[in-house]
């Protein structure tokens, strides 16, 4: 029988000083090479855990950073107050049964709460608005301008309008942008009239984008008028409810105990409604920095849920390459054992078997990489969801994988060093 090739393993050391680290990686590249099927094949399950790593990394950061944007996008520091229970001849008719709230509640909070910066009491009503020969269906917001400072509210064209012309009921508007695409297209519709119901409004200004809310809602389908315009000229009122409000948005000032705020919100309506000790509230507030931080903590659980699945698919990729590695020394005991017959160290064994585990797990995970990069944004394309690249776990993704090589060939490295030359040329 003819003697074993030994072109997969280094050539002799020369001199005293050992297999150099170029020398042990051209051997270990010539070893893989000679067996690429089955490189590959090894790779695969590195490739795979890899892979998935990054998808669920880049998906899960983008779907928390589209939470966190959506709620920002309602306004920082900001508390929605809305009617809650109301009890009449002591019975509960429940949440939004009868209007509780009023303009003047609106205007006191900042009053008789120093950390409040403003707070702006509103009305809904949907309405079909025209303009021309189009016409929307929207939604109206009757409010005043501190509405606009509560949600941090920016103009993409005109002004807002004034406490005078609020006060005064000028017949003045601003447009969502999506209202302003559907009825002017790509011209600027400052300073044209549209109609509500029979009363014509001047556009004075068309609202920044904000997208959608944390509900899926539209937010620039929306249409913003002076609230006692709206009360004398578009949505009416009762003599019982002439200043009426369904909704107060109040912002805190930055750095401030939103928790606090919200209890001394809770005191001031209470006073101000003249509710009994034994009464429930008659008002609802949803602080939305804790929805916020739920709807974050949520996203992050998952997001680490699917990364420990991923994790598992890296562990079972790094358990093939051991056992592929295990199988490689067990094929070339020969030519290992010939190879310290004549005087290589088990050193130089163990550097070069260690070398070839650590490129197929390096060589899978630089593949898996740029195969998660193309999945996660086809994923995000096809589903609508955002994908946030962290150049961080692409670094680690990497670093991991190659630690993994290096953890499950050291083992069958380690074996291959110790084997004692005159069994291993003795080996069928």
């Amino acid at each position: 029988m003819a003697p074993p090739a030994v072109s997969a393993l280094a050539p002799l050391p020369r001199g005293r000083g050992g297999l150099s680290f170029t020398e042990a990686l051209s051997a270990a590249l010539g070893a893989l090479n000679a067996n690429k099927l089955r490189a590959a094949l090894t790779a695969l399950g590195i490739f795979i855990g890899v892979a998935a790593v990054m998808v669920t990394v880049a998906v899960g950061a983008g779907a928390r950073q589209q939470v966190l944007s959506q709620i920002q996008s309602l306004g920082a520091n900001l508390l929605l107050v809305w009617g809650g229970n109301v009890r009449m001849g002591g019975v509960s008719l429940g949440a939004g049964q009868r209007a509780n709230m009023s303009w003047d509640d609106a205007q006191a909070i900042p009053r008789e709460i120093y950390a409040v910066q403003v707070a702006a009491g509103a009305i809904r009503q949907q309405q079909q608005i025209v303009a021309g020969n189009q016409n929307w269906a929207t939604t109206v917001t009757a409010t005043d301008p501190d509405w606009f400072v509560a949600h941090d509210w920016t103009l993409a064209e005109g002004r807002f309008f004034t406490v005078e012309e609020n006060m005064s009921g000028r017949k003045v508007v601003l447009l969502g942008a999506t209202v302003a695409e559907a009825l002017f297209g790509e011209e600027n519709p400052v300073g044209r009239e549209v109609r509500i119901g029979a009363t014509p409004f001047e556009v004075i200004g068309v609202l920044g984008r904000k997208g959608q809310n944390p509900q899926g809602q539209d937010q620039d389908d929306a249409v913003v008028m002076p609230y006692w315009t709206a009360r004398r000229s578009v949505m009416g009122s009762s003599r019982a409810f002439a200043r009426a409000v369904s909704t107060i948005s109040v912002k805190v000032h930055e750095g401030e105990d939103m928790a606090l705020v919200e209890e001394e919100l809770r005191a001031l309506f209470r006073q101000r409604h003249r509710v009994a000790a034994n009464e429930p509230d008659t008002v609802q507030i949803r602080n939305l920095s804790e929805i916020a931080a739920t709807r974050d903590a949520s996203a992050r659980t998952l997001s680490l849920l699917l990364a420990s699945v991923a994790a598992v698919s890296l562990l079972v990729g790094g358990i093939g390459v051991m056992n592929i590695m295990l199988v490689s020394v067990t094929e070339r005991t020969k030519e290992i054992g010939l190879r310290l017959a004549v005087g290589a160290r088990p050193a130089d064994i163990l550097k070069q078997f260690l070398l070839e585990a650590v490129l197929l797990a390096l060589i899978g995970g630089a593949a898996g990489v740029a195969a998660g990069f193309a999945l996660a944004h086809l994923l995000g394309g096809l589903a609508g969801w955002p994908v946030l690249v962290q150049w961080d776990a692409v670094a680690l993704a990497v670093a991991v994988s190659g630690l993994t090589g290096l953890f499950f060939g050291y083992w069958p490295a380690r074996r291959a060093a110790r084997l004692d030359p005159i069994a291993a040329l003795r080996a069928e």
